[in-house]
C-alpha cells in the first residue's frame, strides 16, 4: 500500500505535495519521494524513510515549479530500497515524465518479460516501470493516448499520477481496488488517495475518479477519459484498517463504517465483561461502537507511542516482533481485576495478538476476550496488502478455537463478512473480499507469484 499526491497550477507545488504526503503517511513509511515541473525540466528528490525525514530544507528548495507529484511507499512488489522508491522519471521520445504508483498489477512479470525480449532494459523490479516501457513502444502526438494505450495492456489494481512537461494526469484502474480522490485548492486541481490529505491543505474534496477513469489537468482544464469497463471491487479492507478515520473512502465516511462493524460485533459476539479495551489505533472506532451497543464503559487500557511506525506495513518480520511492546504498554490502573474486550481489526499471523493478549494479562486482566471487526484473514492479496503466503497466514491453516488458543485468549470472535459489508453503504457485489473468501476479482498472471497466491479452486 502505497499513499500518492499530486497538484497543478500553484507556484509552491513542491511544498503543497509534501504536506499531502505527510498526510498520507500512514500508507507506507519505506520511502518517499517528489518530481516537480518548472517549466524547463523536472526536478525528482526521494529517499529512504519518512517523508520529515527526507525533506528538510535544503531538499525541497531544490522542487520549483508549478506542477507536483509525490509518493510515500512500502514495498509489496519490489524490493525496499532506493532504486525502487518513487517517483520514477524518465526521458521518452514524448517528453519527460515522472510517475507514481499505488499497489499492484497481476500481469506485470509476463510484460516484462516480453519487453525484454524485444530489448527494453528495466532500472528497478517495480510494477511502476512496467507502464512506462509499455508507453515507449506506444509513442504518440499527444502522451495521454500513449498513457491510455499502455494501461489498456495492464491487469490489476492501481492508481496512478503523471507529472510531464504538458500536463498531469491522473487514472484509477478500472475495478476501483484503490481510492484516488480529485480535490479543489484555490481552484488549483490536486488529487490524493485519500481525502484526509485535502484537509490538510485547506482543500475542498470534488469527487473521487470513477473506475477506469483518467483526468487530465492542463492549461487550466480538466479533461476526463475513460477505460472499458469492468466489474467493480474496491477494497474494503481500506474501511477496515488502511484508510484513516478521518477519510472518506468509496462514499463512506471511514471512522462511520467501523463504528458500524464495532456495533454489528458487539450484537453478533457478545461478551461477559466489564470493559472494552481498543488496539490503538487500528481497534479504536470499531471499539467505540462495540461500547456503545452493549453499554460496556470504553477504557484506553493501552497506551500507543506515537513515534513508532505501524507494524503491519513493516517490511520484516523481526521489525515486528521487537515493535510490539515499545509500540504499547498496558495502564494497569484501568487493567486490573477486569473483565476486557480487547478489540483489533484483524489477526494476520498471530504473533502479534499473542503478545497483545499477554501485555492485558501483565496488566492484571482477570479474562480478555478478543473481537476482530472483519472475518478471519485466510487468502494472501495480489493487490497490494503485505500478505505474501497463504502459510503466513494463521486463520487459513486453523479454526477459530485453535487460533484462541495460541493467542492465549478466553474467547476469540470475528465479525461475519456480512456484518463488514452491512457496513459499508455500496452493493455487496461491489468490493473485494478475496482476502476472507478467495474469490479473486482478477486472476494473477505472473508465474513467479501464482504459486505464492494460490487462487482457490473448490
Amino acid at each position: 500500500m502505497c499513499g500518492i499526491f499530486g497538484i497543478d497550477g500553484t507556484a509552491d507545488a513542491a511544498n503543497l505535495t509534501y504536506l499531502g504526503l505527510y498526510a498520507l503517511q500512514h500508507r507506507g513509511q519505506e520511502s518517499t519521494g517528489i518530481v516537480s515541473w518548472d517549466g524547463r525540466q523536472l526536478h525528482l528528490e526521494r529517499g529512504m524513510g519518512h517523508v520529515s525525514d527526507v525533506f528538510k530544507e535544503e531538499v525541497m528548495a531544490r522542487l520549483p515549479g508549478s506542477r507536483a507529484l509525490g509518493h510515500t511507499r512500502y514495498s509489496t512488489a519490489g524490493s525496499s530500497v532506493v532504486a525502487n522508491a518513487q517517483p520514477i522519471v524518465v526521458k521518452t521520445s514524448m517528453g519527460p515524465v515522472g510517475i507514481v504508483h499505488n499497489v499492484n498489477l497481476t500481469n506485470p512479470a509476463e510484460i516484462r518479460e516480453r519487453l525484454e525480449q524485444d530489448g527494453s532494459i528495466f532500472q528497478t523490479t517495480s510494477d511502476t516501470e512496467v507502464i512506462l516501457h509499455l508507453m515507449a513502444r506506444k509513442p504518440r502526438p499527444d502522451i495521454v493516448e500513449s498513457f491510455m494505450l499502455a494501461l489498456e495492456e495492464v491487469r490489476g489494481a492501481y492508481s496512478l499520477l503523471l507529472n510531464t512537461d504538458t500536463c498531469l494526469i491522473a487514472a484509477r484502474d478500472p475495478h476501483g481496488f484503490r481510492p484516488l480522490v480529485l480535490g479543489d485548492l484555490d481552484g488549483f486541481p490536486c488529487f490524493a488517495s485519500e481525502s484526509c490529505a485535502f484537509d490538510l491543505l485547506g482543500a475542498r474534496a470534488v469527487r473521487e475518479l470513477e473506475p477506469g477513469e483518467v483526468i487530465v489537468s492542463r492549461n487550466g482544464r480538466l479533461e476526463s477519459f475513460h477505460l472499458p469497463k469492468a466489474p467493480p471491487a474496491r477494497c474494503i479492507f481500506e474501511h477496515v484498517y488502511f484508510a484513516r478515520p478521518d477519510s472518506r473512502v468509496f462514499g463512506d465516511p471511514v471512522s462511520q463504517s467501523r463504528l458500524k462493524m464495532g456495533a454489528r460485533l458487539a450484537r453478533e459476539a457478545p461478551a461477559a465483561a466489564d470493559i472494552v479495551v481498543p488496539v490503538p489505533d487500528s481497534g479504536l472506532f470499531a471499539a467505540m461502537g462495540y461500547s456503545r451497543e452493549s453499554g460496556l464503559p470504553l477504557e484506553f487500557g493501552l497506551v500507543r507511542n506515537h513515534y513508532v511506525g505501524r507494524t503491519f506495513i513493516e517490511p520484516k518480520q523481526s521489525i515486528r516482533n521487537f515493535g510490539v511492546k515499545i509500540k504499547l504498554n498496558p495502564v494497569r490502573d484501568l487493567l486490573e481485576g477486569k473483565r476486557v474486550v480487547l478489540v483489533d481489526d484483524s489477526i494476520v499471523r498471530g504473533t502479534t495478538s499473542r503478545k497483545i493478549v499477554r501485555m492485558i494479562r501483565e496488566g492484571g486482566a482477570a479474562e480478555v476476550h478478543l473481537r476482530i471487526s472483519a472475518p478471519p484473514t485466510q487468502w494472501p492479496c495480489h493487490y497490494g496488502i503485505d500478505t505474501p503466503t497463504r502459510e503466513e497466514l494463521i486463520a487459513a491453516h486453523h479454526s477459530i478455537e485453535e487460533i484462541r488458543q495460541y493467542i492465549e485468549a478466553d474467547s476469540l470472535a470475528y465479525l461475519s463478512l456480512e456484518g463488514m459489508l452491512a457496513s459499508v453503504s455500496g452493493p455487496a457485489g461491489s468490493y473485494c473480499t478475496a482476502c476472507w473468501t478467495g474469490d479473486y476479482p482478477v486472476p494473477n498472471g505472473d508465474r513467479r507469484q501464482a504459486e505464492l497466491f494460490p487462487i482457490r479452486a473448490e
